[in-house]
């Protein structure tokens, strides 16, 4: 390590220490207000990138495109799940000091442990061909980039970004919640530019709805889109070793600033999915442009719309999305890979083989879009694993101790769990059998 690099990471290191220091002032009564919630921001706003990301875009695009202001229930149910699914794993974290990969180790059989590792990967897999395929396209049509030459643009950003890790925890909050706020702001600018019905909007958020084959699809994409099994498996690892609680006392008062945090950053992700599809149907559904179900499509038919800044705006926002999601992306991997089977690979070749499907995807020519949303919904299938199993560990007594769930957590959770086995048995059922 060179000596500018010792005295980064020694700088790096001591700003983590005053975060450690300040989160302590909070839980001993010393600071309150904002200055208290302060230092246990970053956990909530890493995985909440999660939620934003380009699968994201594709399924609530079309969604608003293809129905309207209809399905945007489908948006609030999801972030409502994931807000509760995101907390309980959290608190797993702060517990037990262990991510749910690894409490799943100890506590389940050798062959459960490893099907779960299996399936958890793919899903990782699905989730990383989804935020490079949006990163890509999105540098493609902002800079004119060819396809292949942006998919190696984006794999080196993203590892240049994930080197931030050997400068503690801080840099990397930081720098992926700015991602956070900047897509939240560039959605903020759609909202106004495109106007759309916000009596529309009120009634269609609180108003279930289920159309055709094709809504139900997308319903269940959305719901894959919204809630992440990789950000499940990743946010209890975030929390297992930032601010250590000494007692059952901190971690009571850790978890109820964590609650804090992460309602704040699930607010801002389900303020922007909601755009993103409000924005869709003011501006494709309401002039004619239903069939728009591609992101590619979605872009050039803005820029006549909403004009060029909107357009610029709505690349800028997947960019920011795709990069940085795919940061999160292969943190998540790590987490999952290390946890389930005990073993890590280095960083650099995680990520030149998560890299792979997106060049084959490319290089074949395949439509990204649709690709983007068959991702999502392969991740819905694949949710009830890590939905269950943080069910299951969170309501014992022996292992949260006094963070265990309570019984109205504990109902909810499953009712949820039930929800998405409901959607994903008639998504197969549809699919296989017509």
């Amino acid at each position: 390590m060179s000596q500018t690099d010792s005295v980064t990471v020694q700088r790096a290191q001591a700003a983590e220490s005053r975060t450690v220091s300040a989160a302590r002032d909070a839980i001993n009564g010393k600071v309150k207000g904002i200055r208290a919630l302060l230092p246990f921001l970053g956990p909530a706003f890493i995985a909440s990138i999660a939620y934003v990301d380009p699968g994201n875009f594709a399924t609530n695009i079309q969604s608003g495109a293809s129905f309207g202001y209809k399905m945007l229930w489908v948006i609030v149910l999801a972030n409502l799940m994931a807000m509760l699914l995101q907390n309980m794993s959290a608190k797993l974290g702060i517990a037990t000091g262990r991510s749910l990969p690894e409490v799943c180790r100890d506590h389940m059989p050798k062959w459960m442990t490893y099907g779960m590792w299996v399936v958890s990967e793919l899903a990782a897999m699905a989730t990383d061909l989804a935020e490079f395929l949006g990163a890509t396209l999105a540098l493609n049509l902002l800079a004119g980039i060819p396809m292949l030459y942006a998919t190696i643009i984006v794999g080196i950003v993203t590892y240049l970004i994930l080197m931030l890790e050997k400068f503690g925890f801080r840099p990397l909050e930081k720098f992926i919640a700015a991602f956070a706020v900047l897509i939240g702001l560039c959605y903020l600018v759609e909202t106004v530019i495109s106007k759309p019905n916000l009596s529309l909007i009120a009634y269609h958020s609180v108003t279930p709805w289920l159309g055709n084959k094709e809504s139900i699809i997308l319903a269940v994409g959305v719901i894959g889109a919204t809630v992440m099994p990789h950000a499940i498996y990743l946010h209890s690892s975030l929390t297992q070793n930032r601010i250590v609680p000494r007692n059952d006392m901190e971690k009571i008062k850790i978890q109820k600033f964590s609650t804090k945090e992460i309602m704040i950053a699930m607010t801002l992700a389900g303020f922007v999915n909601l755009a993103m599809m409000y924005m869709a149907a003011s501006v494709f559904n309401t002039t004619g442009n239903s069939h728009i179900a591609d992101l590619t499509t979605a872009y050039h038919t803005l820029t006549p719309l909403l004009g060029s800044a909107a357009a610029s705006v709505f690349l800028i926002s997947l960019l920011a999305s795709g990069v940085s999601s795919s940061v999160v992306g292969t943190m998540a991997g790590q987490v999952i890979m290390q946890g389930f089977v005990g073993f890590t690979i280095p960083l650099w070749i995680r990520r030149l083989v998560t890299m792979l499907p997106t060049f084959i995807i490319v290089a074949m020519g395949v439509d990204p879009t649709r690709t983007l949303v068959i991702s999502q919904v392969v991740l819905s299938i694949v949710l009830p694993c890590p939905i269950i199993a943080l069910i299951y560990f969170t309501q014992k007594k022996e292992l949260m101790g006094v963070l265990t769930n309570k019984r109205i957590t504990t109902i909810l959770s499953t009712i949820f769990a039930i929800v998405i086995l409901g959607l994903n048995c008639w998504l197969i059922v549809q699919t296989f059998f017509g």
